[in-house]
């Protein structure tokens, strides 16, 4: 999500006339977070640029290798967010701090449980969860023992233009891309699909990030993601609509056990009222929306041989 998030994030600004803090406000950093010897360039970058808000989208995102680099994501996710916690703290800085979460963390959850909500037990089963559990409970400890104003999301599945082809839908749509244009052959690889979710378009979540940190109360934690039926699909359902969606009719499909994780999440749907009362945040593109946009990103990355 960090690319999406950070142009979303600057061409949000622009739409609300914030052009002029552009230049000195809305500013990508590229940074290595994860190194404690780096604090004192940390230190130095929060105090040159004195931010109002800060959208923390630096992560390891995609689940499958954290199981074979579980050092690494701890690294990335937490030891990261605890040298910018600590980079705020340092100067007692009053700068907004989103931290986005992911309903991964939930892990295994129970039938009974549904539709989750903040008080939902976490049952982590991948190393990617356990990292982003960790860097939400920090950035809870900062709140309360240094009074950061830390903003906690946990969204849910997002999906659309610009997610690396390494996630499910953007996967399925860059081999159908592929296949219209005669570069590959059918049938597409796949992992397991049988798990579902409830589904929201990247730019809805972005437009949710920026909301929060105007209307959430830091410390507290709020869920983001669609929660109407008509975006709860399993994998499966999306990978079949997508097929239809394509040029090349009779598109088959085979698992492929490289693709299949040691341990699989069955069910997340959640539960957002809390943060719609607070936000007046709804979704605005559909789950068709989400395949479309998904798929025409990749036609036109493979169109102009900008895909590999």
């Amino acid at each position: 999500l960090g690319g999406v998030s950070r142009n979303a994030i600057i061409g949000k600004a622009h739409r609300l006339n914030l052009s002029a803090k552009i230049k000195t406000r809305s500013i990508p950093i590229q940074s290595n977070l994860t190194h404690s010897q780096n604090n004192n360039t940390k230190n130095e970058m929060i105090n040159k640029i004195n931010p109002n808000t800060i959208f923390h989208c630096a992560a390891e995102s995609f689940v499958s290798p954290s199981w074979s680099h579980p050092t690494r994501y701890m690294n990335v996710n937490y030891n990261g967010t605890l040298n910018i916690l600590d980079a705020l703290k340092e100067k007692k800085s009053k700068a907004i701090l989103h931290i986005p979460g992911s309903g991964e963390e939930y892990g295994e959850i129970y039938q009974e449980e549904l539709p989750i909500n903040p008080r939902t037990v976490l049952r982590p089963v991948n190393p990617y969860a356990v990292s982003k559990v960790a860097q939400d409970l920090i950035g809870y400890v900062y709140y309360k023992s240094y009074n950061l104003k830390v903003i906690r999301t946990r969204s849910f599945n997002h999906e659309g233009p610009r997610r690396e082809k390494v996630f499910g839908i953007s996967w399925y749509a860059y081999q159908i891309a592929m296949i219209e244009n005669g570069l590959m052959e059918g049938p597409l690889k796949v992992g397991g699909i049988d798990d579902r979710r409830n589904f929201t378009h990247v730019r809805d979540i972005v437009e949710a990030y920026w909301i929060s940190t105007e209307k959430c109360n830091p410390g507290e934690l709020y869920l983001v993601g669609s929660e109407d039926d008509t975006s709860i699909y399993t994998f499966k359902e999306a990978l079949e609509k997508l097929i239809k969606m394509s040029t090349v009719k009779k598109i088959d499909y085979v698992t492929e056990k490289e693709f299949v994780r040691p341990t699989s999440v069955p069910r997340l749907i959640a539960d957002t009222k809390k943060f719609r009362d607070k936000t007046d945040w709804e979704p605005k593109k559909t789950f068709d929306d989400i395949l479309i946009d998904t798929l025409e990103y990749w036609r036109e990355k493979i169109k102009n041989n900008d895909h590999i």
